[in-house]
């Protein structure tokens, strides 16, 4: 359909009817991931892996966003999202929408995937079903290795409720005293210490099933449950429930005030690992009413806050079942490899050892794009970061660490740089949420070798990923860069699809010079030769490049876009977007996650189609492609399209501009937008279909084609 510039401007597009809710959004993301554990096609122990993850996420999202809005709700905000809800409405929303997942999660988990597991020799069973000898030996085991790490505590007029820890496994236990017959109420945490899952010897698994036995265990907390007598001694143990307790997490710190910003990040940590005020109950099913309203009360919650299972809570600890030695029940192994030509400048350089080939060289022949999980890491960024650590003609080395890995060699590295007396500086990220403490330690360990270490801008998140080498050449000075859409994490880089760009481009490098000086001292430096930078340049450009493409087709050319980013949410961004469907331009969207964008709203944007890819691999990459009435330009970068990365975050996306790359991306682009195996269509309503092959067509998953491309390349 195609809109003149009159109509176009009579109508509100700001109107709440055209976006979802940020938050609904994000949970249409998370029953994505859970339906990937119900998907017959997915490894098994796959299924259990997505489970865990579903429950992970959950735990995050109730901790910072649904703590926010609760804090919204006491402190009496009023005002409405793009979508028209209020704090208060979109917490009710939230609880009606998530209730139906968390019914659909433990009914599967409870009645296909516990059958399935045993069919196939994995028996995780309840305390109920276990033979005369496996309950010996609980007991046994209970009284030497369980018994002493408990703590119960007792509530009663001299013993106020606990503290009940964030994300705390417990157990609420009803007495009754033989002597007054009135009945006592204790708290027994499961402790995190335990495994979670107690795994049977071998003499012991369970035989049934036709595949025999591979693994049987049984919940901690149901071992506890019925070994109460050894806590209780002299009381009659009445009845005993489980239940699950999530807190606010997110970090308060204001940095206008904070003298010290690393100290100030400390002392929230510390609250963090208890946690602030409640905002959520999770308990069984069979919780009677007395010992379910005590917990509401005592934890200051509602009826809404709580939600029920009639199985296992926490089901994040199913993790844990995939370090099971049982490769027939998970993904095929997958090894990154190195990019072919990569390996063909090693091959031509026998004289080097492998892990002194020199990166400069091939990247002077020409950029190189690195496409990860796909590329290996360790074989290209790693090795380009640790020659440039130890290259003589290196002078200084410039980086941003968001996320890194807890024995990670790119830190290494750069300590090694500073004990080789080159100007080394890094900006730590302290406020990378989640990972603030590892990023501290990293802070004060490179700090000890000799790097300069910044904790970023006040006011600002330093997201972007970047490095920069410079280098001394003959008579010349050389910048050597690596920008990126992923953080510089060894560990994530294996199940994160992330895009990388190898470049000495001159003007790559004078722009990297100037960001890194306004990340590092006074600089005020807005404008940029090539890069486009948050928050100066790159939401007047992505809204400029967008517009444009409005031009060329009222100009008789067409109109098309391309975008892949993590989570779609600005509204600018979003009212610019069907401003270019309304007017004929062709968009394809791929966003893994929250997308507030309505797609398929007739005279609106019926001209945007909307995609998201859920598979063994986490979709990072971000890509920006725009036809340019044939004058194609791309971009990869950090940033989503949140007001978050636009306006309040440092971030970097950066032109392709060798021609082969830039097919490269299209086609990788491509190879997305076709995929008919882990790709969802958003509808109009807010719903997800997952796109199914026709009978007469054959699966194609992106991630596996990408997979089976990158072997064929070398």
């Amino acid at each position: 359909m195609t809109a003149s510039k009159t109509s176009i401007t009579e109508i509100n597009l700001q109107d709440s009817k055209y976006y979802l809710n940020r938050e609904l959004s994000w949970l249409e993301f998370n029953n994505r991931v859970l339906s990937e554990a119900l998907d017959s096609r997915t490894p098994l122990l796959e299924r259990l892996k997505f489970m865990a993850i579903f429950s992970s996420n959950l735990d995050e999202f109730f901790m910072v966003r649904v703590a926010g809005l609760k804090r919204q709700v006491e402190a009496k905000v009023t005002s409405l999202t793009p979508d028209g809800r209020t704090p208060l409405e979109q917490i009710e929303a939230i609880a009606d929408r998530l209730r139906p997942m968390i019914y659909k999660q433990d009914r599967y988990f409870q009645s296909v995937l516990r059958k399935k597991l045993a069919t196939e020799g994995i028996h995780l069973l309840n305390y109920v079903d276990l033979n005369q000898e496996q309950r010996t030996y609980l007991e046994s085991l209970f009284e030497e290795q369980i018994f002493p790490v408990l703590t119960p505590l007792a509530v009663d007029l001299s013993h106020p409720f606990p503290f009940i820890s964030n994300l705390s496994l417990n157990l609420a236990v009803v007495v009754k005293d033989p002597d007054r017959d009135n009945e006592l109420f204790a708290r027994i945490k499961v402790p995190k210490v335990l495994p979670r899952f107690i795994c049977f010897p071998e003499h012991l698994q369970q035989r049934q099933g036709k595949k025999g036995s591979l693994w049987t265990g049984v919940p901690l907390e149901q071992v506890i449950a019925h070994n109460l007598e050894s806590l209780f001694p002299g009381m009659n143990v009445q009845e005993c429930h489980p239940f699950r307790v999530t807190r606010n997490a997110d970090l308060e710190v204001e940095e206008d005030e904070a003298d010290d910003l690393m100290l100030a990040i400390e002392q929230e940590l510390r609250k963090r690992r208890v946690g602030g005020s409640a905002v959520r109950l999770e308990i069984h099913s069979s919780t009677p009413d007395n010992v379910r309203s005590m917990l509401i009360g005592e934890l200051c919650l509602h009826e809404n806050d709580v939600y029920e299972v009639n199985d296992l809570l926490g089901l994040g600890d199913l993790m844990s079942l995939m370090n099971l030695p049982l490769p027939q029940h998970k993904d095929p192994v997958w090894t990154p490899v190195v990019p072919s030509r990569v390996q063909r400048f090693r091959d031509s350089s026998l004289s080097h050892k492998e892990r002194d080939m020199d990166m400069f060289a091939l990247i002077r022949e020409s950029d190189l794009l690195l496409h990860h999980p796909y590329h290996s890491f360790e074989a290209t960024v790693e090795q380009f970061i640790t020659q440039a650590a130890h290259d003589p003609d290196v002078l200084a080395i410039k980086m941003t660490l968001y996320r890194t890995s807890g024995d990670s060699p790119i830190v290494k590295a750069l300590i090694d740089a500073a004990e080789n007396d080159k100007q080394v500086v890094v900006l730590v990220e302290l406020k990378a949420r989640f990972d603030e403490e590892n990023n501290i330690l990293w802070a004060r360990k490179l700090e000890k070798a000799g790097v300069h270490v910044v904790y970023g801008l006040v006011g600002l998140k330093t997201h972007t990923k970047i490095f920069l080498a410079v280098r001394q050449e003959d008579q010349q000075i050389r910048r050597y860069v690596h920008i990126g859409t992923g953080n510089y994490n060894p560990k994530t880089a294996k199940f994160y699809t992330d895009l990388g760009l190898l470049s000495c481009r001159d003007e790559l490098g004078a722009d990297l010079t100037d960001l890194f000086n306004f990340l590092t001292g006074f600089s005020r430096q807005k404008s940029y030769r090539k890069l486009l930078v948050a928050p100066f340049n790159l939401r007047d450009r992505m809204k400029a490049m967008i517009l444009r493409e409005i031009e060329q087709v009222q100009n008789g050319n067409s109109g098309r876009i391309v975008a892949k980013m993590n989570s779609l949410v600005d509204p600018e961004i979003i009212a610019t977007l069907y401003q270019a469907s309304m007017a004929g331009v062709k968009i394809d969207l791929v966003v893994r996650g929250i997308c507030c964008l309505r797609p398929g709203v007739p005279g609106i944007s019926d001209n945007i189609r909307v995609i998201s890819v859920i598979g063994r691999f986490l979709e990072h990459s971000r890509v920006f492609y725009f036809h340019n009435g044939g004058q194609e330009e791309i971009y990869i970068g950090s940033a989503d399209w949140m007001t978050r990365n636009l306006s309040r975050r440092v971030e970097a996306v950066t032109p392709v501009e060798d021609p082969d790359i830039v097919k490269d991306l299209q086609e990788i682009l491509g190879i997305i937008l076709s995929d008919n195996r882990q790709a969802w269509e958003l509808q109009s309503d807010g719903q997800y279909l997952q796109i199914q092959s026709a009978e007469s067509d054959r699966a194609r998953g992106s991630q596996s084609i990408l997979m089976d491309m990158a072997l064929q390349s070398n």
